[in-house]
């Protein structure tokens, strides 16, 4: 039998497994991934948003290059079936749902391309035994890129051009029988509406009490919870998020202080080395930025313990 959310005992079911969610960064046990398929490799870069044509054999050899950092942490990888179904985002698998304590909440992306991806993480958690506690239905919009975690009782969530208010409301009603309340802050244009700002393209959390920031589009709101929740905030430099479309700033903790990122941002990786942060860095300039994906995003934490 396996064990279910905080160890205890689970149904005794095909793919049934250890879930559950409360943190940006307590061990990775459990992940969700897909890997590119021929939508993203042969995707039209105007309609998707990607910087130009992508080279689809150097794309794939970093995703496995990747998948290889993350199966070295020791998370167990859950993959999603590839077919060929025109989704190219769908390799961006943090996205389309969020994993909580009692399960998962099917989300409503605000990028209407991505809407179909929804059906994929509903037939996963169906496969892996996984309950599904609610979803966001028009006209709400959510995307998983939109909400932190800030400890295991407290959710913040962005108003963005990809998550609104009626998106933050649904998850709210959620949420709220479970114990955890959700702190709304707005983001700013930046780039406008084709453009993919999520509230993760600007804080990476690395331990409960230390995040990666770029401080020029942090909400002042949130940089004052940041403060008053002692969390000591590592400002990335202009030069490098400029450079790196923002994908400086997305790393994925595997567990505290441990974490991956793209590489090639050597200012980034020495503020989170210096803060006593393991960091393992890949590749990712035909992968992550061109697409506005990073490791996290790439990624679906399906249990954290």
């Amino acid at each position: 039998m396996s064990p279910g959310p905080g160890g205890g005992p689970a149904d005794e079911s095909p793919g049934t497994g250890s879930f559950g969610v409360a943190s940006m960064t307590d061990p990775l046990r459990r992940v969700a991934m897909r890997r590119p398929g021929p939508a993203m490799r042969e995707a039209d870069p105007a309609l998707w948003h990607y910087a130009g044509p992508l080279d689809a054999d150097r794309l794939t050899r970093q995703y496995d290059a990747f998948t290889a950092v993350v199966a070295e942490s020791g998370a167990e990888i859950e993959w999603m079936p590839e077919a060929d179904d025109g989704l190219a985002d769908s390799i961006f698998v943090f996205d389309p749902s969020f994993m909580t304590p009692a399960g998962a909440i099917l989300l409503r992306p605000g990028k209407s391309l991505r809407r179909p991806e929804v059906a994929l993480h509903e037939a996963l958690f169906r496969h892996l035994g996984v309950p599904v506690v609610g979803r966001v239905a028009p006209p709400g919009m959510a995307e998983g890129g939109d909400l932190l975690w800030i400890d295991d009782t407290t959710l913040v969530a962005a108003r963005s051009f990809r998550t609104n208010q009626a998106g933050i409301d649904r998850l709210r009603g959620i949420l709220e029988p479970l114990g955890v309340r959700i702190l709304a802050f707005d983001l700013p244009v930046w780039q406008g509406r084709a453009a993919c700002l999520h509230l993760l393209s600007i804080i990476s959390p690395l331990d409960r009490d230390l995040a990666l920031v770029y401080p020029r589009l942090l909400p002042v709101a949130l940089r004052e919870l940041l403060r008053e929740k002692g969390i000591r905030c590592l400002a990335a430099s202009d030069e490098e998020f400029e450079a790196s479309n923002g994908l400086n700033l997305n790393v994925l903790s595997v567990a505290p202080r441990n974490c991956i990122a793209v590489d090639g941002f050597p200012h980034t990786v020495g503020l989170m080395r210096d803060a006593g942060c393991r960091v393992a860095c890949f590749e990712a300039d035909a992968l992550c930025i061109p697409c506005e994906g990073g490791p996290t995003c790439l990624t679906l934490p399906l249990w954290r313990a």
